[in-house]
């Protein structure tokens, strides 16, 4: 699935609507963003956390590296993975203990082995003015949600 996002609103109501997408259980879902610096993985981050529920600020985790938020349809963590330079890193940041949870990750590309666990692969690439946002299935039911977008 491929879609053109002309603004920030556009990239808001995404991440609203690829919430709605996903089952009422967050529990065990892997979303990679993709893009490069400045083309709206944040922004698509803060509409889903928000969408679930989330009042107040949601901080960006290039620092902390994960941001987590306990909400009504489950966890959800926000990764970043820009400061890691490897997979091995991963367990430094509790990645196993993540899986209770919906785990939206921001350059996963530190860490290629994260795409054989995650169910989708989102990537946001400027567009003139806005973005194209493409949604690729990489599990089963991964595949079952960009088909519908």
């Amino acid at each position: 699935m491929k879609r053109f996002l002309p603004d920030e609103a556009a990239t808001t109501a995404f991440g609203r609507e690829l919430l709605d997408a996903l089952p009422q259980d967050l529990a065990g879902w892997t979303l990679l963003l993709t893009g490069e610096l400045g083309a709206g993985k944040s922004t698509l981050a803060r509409a889903f956390i928000k969408a679930a529920g989330h009042r107040g600020a949601v901080p960006s985790p290039t620092y902390t590296l994960v941001e987590p938020y306990n909400l009504a349809r489950g966890n959800i963590y926000h990764v970043d993975l820009y400061r890691v330079s490897g997979e091995d890193e991963l367990r430094y940041l509790g990645w196993n203990e993540l899986d209770d949870g919906c785990r939206i990750v921001e350059w996963p590309d530190r860490a290629p082995g994260l795409t054989g666990q995650a169910d989708l692969a989102i990537t946001l690439s400027y567009h003139g003015a806005g973005r194209s946002i493409e949604v690729t299935g990489l599990s089963e039911r991964g595949k079952l949600i960009a088909a519908t977008k």
